[in-house]
């Protein structure tokens, strides 16, 4: 966010100004334009190469305002210059894919001319501006026009701020039926919005309540912590692979190179089969009823995607940190092809993969 040139001055030496969050930058608050950019981000932010994704939508970003197109302060201005949005993505597409195809190619065991930013494989510009780009930038055009004038300042962080927890919200993003982005949006972008909204910037101000703490969404899995999960062989640890199987989760021969295929973002609903500590159940209810605020009552059938909130409530661990660290280790470490570099792993000493059975690295790909 620091390299947006129409946010430097929300920074002092380097940190946001938390103190001036509320404070009028045009017709909105720097806390409203914050959420603006970080909903399209979460929306841009995956891909086969996510520097190169935030790069480029850094460049475009800058570009737009240079034009004073101010996508954030007055959204209807991206669609009102469309060719000109349509331009800047060609054009800082190609410039990081000049730039960094190599060397991503080298490190994924690909081919430089497979490398694309615009997600799904899509090459058509128009598409990918207005599905990726265009969706998430006209959720607060819409909010501004649905509520009064007195309230444009704030309307999506008033629309984010009224669910009863950030998992809520998360839900919401996605399937509301006005202001949902549906297929704009995966699952792991709206935990990813949720984590950077409750844990990294802190911007909805209910500080006291549980529903909008470190608890309180669901872990942004997205292929690497998949990855890292299934070859540490910490996903086997709460189901069989039998399991995993019939929920597609794990996909035979559907990977790269005959490998079975694990995607991840199967894994919704389902439940651990394996013997589970009563004080993890517990723990478990608590956060579903107190901080994700998705249950009334209590429940035995534990979700495996939420499996470690009560074994990071119980370490006084973070949901933000745990994330952090699956990021890390599948981005340097445990890279999706044959050869990951496990022996510098920090997690190699606990990974099954590595230590005891290979085939669950040698076999599957995200």
């Amino acid at each position: 966010m620091r390299s947006i040139d129409a946010f430097n001055h929300f920074f002092r030496y380097g940190d946001l100004e938390v103190e001036n969050l509320d404070k009028r930058d045009g017709g909105c608050t720097r806390r409203e334009i914050i959420l603006r950019f970080l909903l399209l981000n979460a929306v841009l932010d995956q891909g086969p190469d996510i520097e190169g994704v935030r790069e480029m939508m850094v460049g475009i970003i800058n570009d737009l305002y240079s034009k004073e197109i101010r996508i954030f302060h007055k959204p209807v201005d991206f669609f009102e210059e469309i060719n000109i949005s349509v331009d800047d993505i060609i054009r800082h597409h190609d410039i990081i894919k000049g730039i960094r195809s190599k060397d991503w190619a080298a490190r994924n065991q690909s081919t430089p001319g497979r490398y694309n930013l615009y997600m799904d494989n899509c090459k058509q510009t128009l598409n990918y501006a207005i599905f990726r780009w265009g969706v998430p930038i006209a959720v607060p055009y819409l909010l501004s026009k649905d509520c009064d004038i007195d309230e444009d300042a704030t309307c999506l962080t008033d629309y984010l701020s009224s669910f009863p927890s950030s998992e809520k919200m998360s839900e919401n993003l996605k399937s509301h039926h006005r202001y949902g982005l549906g297929k704009a949006i995966g699952d792991k972008a709206c935990h990813l919005f949720a984590k950077w909204v409750v844990s990294r910037f802190r911007l909805i101000d209910k500080n006291h309540d549980a529903g909008w703490g470190e608890y309180s969404y669901e872990v942004p899995f997205d292929s690497n912590a998949g990855r890292v999960l299934w070859r540490s062989g910490y996903f086997l640890e709460l189901a069989e692979e039998s399991e995993y199987e019939k929920k597609e989760v794990i996909k035979e021969g559907g990977g790269k190179g005959d490998t079975d295929y694990i995607r991840v973002t199967n894994i919704r609903n389902m439940p651990v089969s394996k013997s589970v500590p009563r004080s993890i159940v517990d723990l478990y209810n608590d956060i579903c009823i107190n901080h994700l605020k998705t249950a009334r009552r209590r429940s035995e059938r534990i979700q495996i995607q939420r499996f470690q909130h009560p074994l990071l409530m119980e370490g006084n661990n973070k949901v933000s940190e745990f994330d952090d660290g699956l990021i890390a280790i599948g981005r340097n470490y445990c890279l999706n092809h044959g050869n990951p570099d496990c022996k510098n792993c920090p997690i190699n000493d606990i990974c099954r993969g590595y230590n005891s059975d290979p085939s669950l690295i040698n076999d599957y790909r995200t």
